[in-house]
Formats: C-alpha cells, sequence, structure tokens
C-alpha cells in the first residue's frame, strides 16, 4: 500500500519536500495555515546563494559591537525590552562565531550550499519556472578600500576551497556595469554562479502546482493540531482529520512552538527583515541585484519593482512592525540610485528562523516515530530549500542521503 506522508509548512523548504516525497512514492498533502509562499519564503531577497558557503555570523570585534549597540544602523536593530529573552541564544550565535568554529561550520554547511543551484534547476525545469529566474550572479559594492580589499582576500579563500566564482570589480566596472547608480565606490565583488528569481512568491507557487500535478495536494489547517495517532500522525484540517505514517515539520520560525508541543526545545531564534519595491524616476535602470555592503541593504530588479531589502532585526516573533530599518537603507539608497515612489501599501516583514550553529536542523526526531524536522536555514531558506527537501526525502524513504547529513541532525541540540 502506498504510504501517505504530511508535510506541514508551505514555504520553499515544505513545499520542496512534498515533491521529493511525493516523486518518491509517497502519498502527499501539504498544509499551511495560508496558501504556498505567503509567509518568510515570501519576503527575501530573491537569490539562489551559491557563494554563501559561510553563514552569516555574530560581529566579534568590540568597536562594531559597540557601534552595533547604537541601534541606528541598517544592517541590523534590536528591540531593547525583548533582548533579556534573548540573550542565551544570542550568547549561543556569538560563541559560534568565533573564527575557529565559524570555519568549521563552514565547512560542514558548505555541501548544502554547493548544490543549491543544481537542486533549483530539477524543480525550476520540471515546474516550468524558468521566466522566472536569471542566471547572472550578483553583485556587492563597496564604498572603502579596506572593505573591498577585505572582502576579495575572503572571495579569494572561498574560490579555492569551495569553487566560488566572482569577479573583481573597479569603480569603472561598476559604472558600465550600473550606469544609474552614482556615488564614490571603490570596487567590489560580482559572484558569478548565483542565480536570481524575479519573484520569489511566484517560484514557490509554480512548484506547488508542480507538486499537485504529480498527484500532491494542498489543504488548509494548523499545526497545533497534530498528534500521535495509533503508529503514525493524526491532524484537523479544514477538509476534516488527517491520518499519515510520517510528518515533517517545515515551519520556518514557528518550529520552535509546534515541536515544543511535543516535548522539544531547539534555541530556535528569529531574525526579523523588512521589504519594500519602488518604481524607478525617468529611464533608471537597476541591472543587478546589488548589495551596497557598509551599509547593509540590497536593491534588486524584481517583476514587481525594485525590492529594497533590510538586514536583520532582533525582536520576538510576534512583536509589531518596527521598519525603522527600511526607512533608513530608503534614504540612503536614494543617493545612489533614482527610486520612484513606493508600491506596496505598507512595508512588509517577515522572520527568518536561526539556530545558534548557522546550521538548519534537518533529520528525524529523536524520541518520535515518523516525525521529521526541516527547519532553521535562516538567510538562506530559499536558497536551500530544495536540497533541503531532496535529502530529507531520502533519509524519510530509506535511501542514503546524497550528501552527508550529519552537522544538520536535530540531536546536536540535546532537544
Amino acid at each position: 500500500m502506498t504510504k501517505n506522508a504530511i508535510v506541514l509548512g508551505a514555504g520553499i523548504v515544505g513545499v520542496s519536500t512534498a515533491i521529493h516525497l511525493q516523486r518518491r512514492g509517497r502519498q502527499v498533502t501539504l498544509i499551511d495555515r495560508k496558501d504556498p509562499g505567503n509567509e518568510t519564503s515570501f519576503g527575501n531577497a530573491g537569490l539562489i546563494q551559491r557563494e554563501g558557503v559561510a553563514p552569516y555570523g555574530f560581529p566579534q570585534q568590540l568597536g562594531l559591537l559597540l557601534r552595533y549597540a547604537l541601534n541606528n544602523r541598517i544592517d541590523a536593530h534590536y528591540h531593547l525590552r525583548t533582548l533579556p529573552s534573548q540573550v542565551a541564544f544570542l550568547a549561543r550565535y556569538w560563541w559560534n562565531s568565533n573564527a575557529r568554529r565559524h570555519a568549521i561550520i563552514t565547512r560542514a554547511y558548505a555541501p548544502l550550499i554547493a548544490n543549491s543551484v543544481v537542486e533549483h534547476k530539477d524543480l525550476i525545469e520540471a515546474s516550468q519556472a524558468e521566466g522566472l529566474i536569471r542566471k547572472d550572479g550578483w553583485m556587492k559594492i563597496f564604498r572603502t578600500e579596506a572593505k573591498r580589499d577585505g572582502a576579495l582576500a575572503e572571495a579569494a579563500l572561498w574560490q579555492n576551497e569551495f569553487g566560488v566564482e566572482y569577479d573583481s570589480l573597479t569603480p569603472a566596472d561598476i559604472a558600465r556595469m550600473e550606469p544609474h547608480i552614482t556615488g564614490d565606490f571603490a570596487g567590489g565583488i560580482r559572484w558569478r554562479d548565483p542565480w536570481s528569481v524575479l519573484d520569489p512568491h511566484a517560484l514557490t507557487s509554480a512548484y506547488r502546482r508542480y507538486f499537485e500535478s504529480l498527484g500532491g495536494r494542498f489543504v488548509t489547517g494548523d499545526a497545533a493540531s497534530l498528534g500521535q495517532f495509533g503508529s503514525g500522525w493524526k491532524i484537523m484540517t479544514r477538509e476534516g482529520p488527517l491520518e499519515a505514517e510520517d510528518a515533517v515539520m517545515a515551519l520556518g520560525p514557528w518550529a520552535a512552538v509546534a515541536t515544543r508541543r511535543l516535548g522539544y526545545s531547539f534555541p530556535l531564534g528569529v531574525k526579523r527583515g523588512y521589504h519594500m519595491h519602488y518604481a524607478t524616476e525617468g529611464n533608471a535602470v537597476l541591472n543587478n541585484w546589488t548589495l551596497d555592503a557598509e551599509r547593509g541593504y540590497l536593491l534588486a530588479p524584481m517583476n514587481r519593482g525594485i525590492r529594497l531589502t533590510t538586514g536583520a532585526e532582533f525582536a520576538t516573533l510576534d512583536a509589531p512592525k518596527t521598519p525603522v530599518q527600511l526607512d533608513r537603507a530608503e534614504a540612503v539608497a536614494r543617493t545612489i540610485f533614482p527610486l520612484g515612489g513606493r508600491l506596496d501599501p505598507e512595508p512588509w516583514m517577515g522572520a527568518r528562523p536561526c539556530t545558534p550553529d548557522m546550521m538548519p536542523v534537518i533529520g528525524k526526531a529523536p524520541r518520535h516515530q515518523g516525525l521529521w524536522f526541516a527547519f532553521g536555514h535562516a538567510h538562506h531558506g530559499l536558497t536551500l530549500g530544495p536540497v533541503t527537501g531532496r535529502v530529507l526525502a531520502e533519509l524519510i524513504t530509506g535511501e542514503t542521503p546524497f550528501i552527508d547529513i550529519a552537522a544538520y541532525s536535530p540531536q546536536r541540540f540535546n532537544p
């Protein structure tokens, strides 16, 4: 008999996992409170970051930490009243970001990143979503020679160890590639390998349609109703109760709450982020996904307009929006590129689920049969959705995952 599986969470990770399970002969139901791709997967920078072998670490330099403490930056912001509840997570995050430990984590993390583009390619072609993709990389531009040179030295190391390809950009290169960007930039980096997505929500929706074409289905339901039933799992949905042998929790920033109901305690934090779309003035065109590296915001030429994305906001998941970073970023961005009016009625906000060792949680639940976890992808959820879906589906169906996923095991946190 065909085994049933349910996947909780219809972001890019959940949809990708559902596809790979359905391909392997499971009858899969994808479940979420909202339509697929409407939460964290909706609001990213739209990059499949093949170059992102090193996860984003916590600053180590005392001077930089003091500047962050002023709470007036674009790349990071915090809610003072919630810091006490986040101290334990932030302390472990800071500890793991030490240069020696971060290097070890980077080597463990790199196999996921190395396969990010090829696994997306598989699903992009299968879902006929090629029209949403560009394959010409993205660039970082620097205001000072010191930051430029440091970034280039790091890029050279990554190229040697991880095969990441890049070009060094002069100020003249930037002017040629982006004639409508102005400012005294010292140079930059163009990462060659990454792909970019013109509409991240549309890509998740395309993957959802492909999943349904394989015989899978999507229904509305709430993960809070998940419970053990005999040797499997049962959940209430809008269409009634649903039973399955296997259940996957791909719930992004809500995973900590959902797993806690089942007796687990994962040290999952959140980094909130904002975006807004803008028109352009006159005939201005932005050709590349462009990070103003020393200010900490990114401009992306998407289908809906120029998307401006911010850095990280440290706050509780349910705290009210405080888009001060977006206002700061917009003011700076207008000095280098002729942004027009805002196109969205209000800033979008989402939350990235983060572990203190900067690696996702992928694997079997330590104390439950038929329960599987796939969350904690931080800044690389879009990037790592398909490769996560493949390795977890291989594990669930008894195959040997095509890369070693031991470093991402839920058991490393002894939850």
